[in-house]
């Protein structure tokens, strides 16, 4: 790590199921509020499943011309609202900068999946002549990264990270090696992903992954507590400016934390399962935590995945535990998907925003719907169940765990 340079998190956006706004969104997820709900979007009458995290009133015209927005897919709609709001908030006039060293890294686990069924609904009813032009620029996975990248002229690193439920995670990790390593200066980088759809939420329901709780659907997203039954679908998005700290400090910027680490791992385990122990997490976790130089002790909070389904919260546990020790009971844990679900490739990014608001505001979110901590997860740790906390924020971790064994660690601190 010597005469490596120092990274900053200068800008932040997203538009999720509570709100659009960084602000409107760390206000709620403060207050416990849940933004999980029935499904709107589209008729889910004979689905088992029928809730899920929708971004409410989402109009991509508040953020960019209304031509060019409806040449894009939800996810890159929601991922540009994101960027747009990101750029606004660190407040960086990119026509000044170099922008061969700016670039995007933006993930997303599935990508244009809303386009991809539109289009073949009119190739079985209209045939291959109706589908339209649009369909592979918008249904790509890297449509998001690419159109940020053309929105802003950068000309740096651009490419979209595909691990899942990691992707927004691993995205930000690259995004940040890429400044470390003098590669670039600044990045926008993040997640997005709308697969409330009916091929995603039917994908999803086969699999048994979900939870089934119609009839109390903010109170179904339960994670390490006893009663869980699966975990709920989301959508959403959010963007991070990671920069370079002299860059940052240069022009007076905003730093909300600094990118301290990130560890990747695999679990080459099983396509959908964690191993039992969580081995995979841990190392994960441990190779951040190693390579920000922080003593574990020290450590404050964990942003947890926290999916509330009983594999992931049990290893997750293990993992914690295994890489902290004793320190693991004195440090608080929570997980925002207990307030707006699980959206999958973009909820790293997501977590990571809550993170960073968390440290800049002193308080942690709770995990709300906690009633009864599975004993498997362990009582004694600190889950901050269903009330925000007051606390110091030092040093954090946000952890991003990802069918396909793919594991992701992110450490910031306070600058």
């Amino acid at each position: 790590m010597m005469n490596k340079r120092r990274v900053v998190i200068t800008g932040l956006g997203c538009a999720t199921p509570l709100g659009d706004s960084v602000d409107v969104f760390f206000d709620a997820i403060c207050k416990g509020q849940s933004g999980v709900a029935n499904i709107t979007s589209f008729d889910v009458s004979q689905y088992p499943v029928r809730f899920a995290g929708e971004v409410k009133n989402f109009d991509i015209d508040k953020f960019v011309d209304h031509r060019e927005g409806k040449r894009m897919d939800r996810f890159c709609q929601l991922a540009v609202a994101s960027a747009v709001q990101a750029v606004k908030d660190c407040g960086i006039d990119f026509p000044k900068e170099n922008l061969e060293r700016c670039g995007s890294i933006y993930g997303s686990g599935i990508g244009g999946i809303q386009e991809i069924e539109q289009q073949h609904i009119r190739l079985l009813n209209k045939g291959p002549r109706a589908v339209s032009p649009f369909t592979v620029p918008k249904l790509m996975g890297n449509a998001a990264c690419g159109t940020i990248s053309m929105m802003y002229g950068l000309k740096g690193p651009n490419f979209c990270v595909v691990t899942a439920c990691a992707s927004a995670s691993n995205s930000i990790g690259e995004a940040f090696f890429n400044i470390l390593n003098d590669r670039s200066d600044i990045m926008i980088t993040g997640g997005s992903e709308a697969a409330v759809s009916p091929v995603g939420l039917s994908s999803f329901c086969a699999l048994r992954s979900l939870s089934t709780r119609n009839d109390a659907p903010q109170k179904a997203s339960r994670p390490f507590d006893i009663d869980r039954d699966g975990f709920v679908m989301a959508e959403g998005a959010a963007a991070i400016v990671l920069e370079e700290y002299e860059h940052a400090k240069k022009r007076g910027a905003k730093i909300y934390a600094e990118m301290l680490g990130y560890g990747a791992t695999a679990d080459a385990h099983h396509i959908t399962a964690p191993p039992p122990d969580g081995e995979g997490a841990a190392r994960a976790i441990e190779i951040a935590v190693k390579q920000s130089g922080i003593a574990k002790e020290k450590f404050d909070y964990i942003n947890a995945h926290g999916t509330s389904t009983e594999l992931n919260d049990i290893a997750e546990s293990l993992a914690i535990k295994k890489v902290f020790g004793e320190h693991a009971y004195k440090m608080s844990i929570s997980s925002t998907k207990s307030m707006i679900g699980h959206s999958l490739g973009a909820s790293g990014a997501i977590e990571l925003v809550a993170t960073c608001k968390m440290i800049e505001k002193s308080i942690i979110h709770p995990t709300i719907n906690l009633d009864n901590v599975d004993p498997k997860c362990d009582p004694k740790l600190d889950f901050v169940p269903n009330k925000a906390k007051e606390r110091k924020i030092n040093y954090a971790a946000s952890n991003s765990f990802g069918f396909g064994g793919h594991n992701a660690c992110l450490v910031v601190g306070r600058v």
